[in-house]
């Protein structure tokens, strides 16, 4: 009676042991603008999918934490991640000065740029031919940075939209003479939409862009996770399977 005794209180002594660690095992909620594709969309089941939602998979799996994708709005991401809402934001998130200020971003994952999308039959050429123009953003995304360094912050001819697709739908119904948006996801629309009547414009006064994933600012630990993670991803061919999946080769 004596060693079951001690057995039980053993085996208490151990479950009390290994409870924080239990404890400690939270899920992260990751973030994403489901409204991007290829990067991020809602499929049937209301999941959020895409070369984003493929990658912060991996690169969770590969840093050993558990996560949690949730479609949320653009305008709410980085006050989300501000406020502890999500602890990290993967939505196609380009790099700049001013949101480094604000948080802390993993090493680049993807390479972007702008492009103009405008009606097959227009004389638009180049950026500068939009000067007294109507154009499309979606609000808050390097397109409306683009535009506005251009254009001025003021000007009025610059029309900002819940996302990409309204911005596109808008240019269709003749609202708007053009739209800026990143180059993966206008072309994307046009593969998907052969008859839409749009032709592409890159214009060489385009930046390279370079995509990150964001944490909070200060977030020390949980950056080096997702970079390591990130970094074994790439090692491994992991990251060129992805991106061939919605890319190609």
């Amino acid at each position: 009676m004596k060693n079951l005794r001690q057995l039980v209180a053993a085996l208490i002594a151990s479950s009390v042991m290994v409870m924080p660690a239990f404890a400690a095992e939270r899920v992260l909620t990751v973030g994403s603008d489901a409204t991007f594709a290829p990067f991020e969309t809602l499929n049937k089941k209301q999941e959020v999918e895409g070369f984003d939602a493929d990658l912060i998979q991996a690169v969770a799996s590969k840093a050993g934490i558990q996560i949690k994708l949730i479609n949320t709005p653009w305008e709410g991401l980085f006050a989300g991640l501000n406020n502890g809402e999500r602890d990290i934001v993967i939505a196609a998130v380009t790099i700049t000065p001013e949101r480094q200020r604000s948080m802390d971003f993993t090493a680049p994952y993807f390479e972007a740029k702008q492009l103009i999308v405008v009606s097959a039959k227009s004389p638009i050429a180049k950026l500068a031919d939009l000067k007294t123009k109507k154009m499309a953003v979606q609000n808050g995304t390097t397109g409306d940075i683009v535009a506005q360094k251009h254009f001025g912050k003021g000007n009025t001819n610059i029309r900002r939209y819940e996302s990409i697709v309204l911005a596109l739908q808008e240019l269709k119904s003749g609202g708007v003479d053009a739209v800026i948006g990143d180059n993966s996801v206008v072309k994307n629309y046009l593969i998907n939409n052969p008859n839409s009547g749009f032709k592409l414009i890159d214009d060489t006064s385009f930046d390279k862009e370079f995509y990150g994933i964001a944490v909070k600012k200060g977030n020390a630990a949980l950056l080096a996770k997702l970079n390591k993670g990130l970094a074994d991803v790439k090692a491994d061919g992991s990251y060129q399977k992805i991106y061939a999946k919605y890319f190609g080769k």
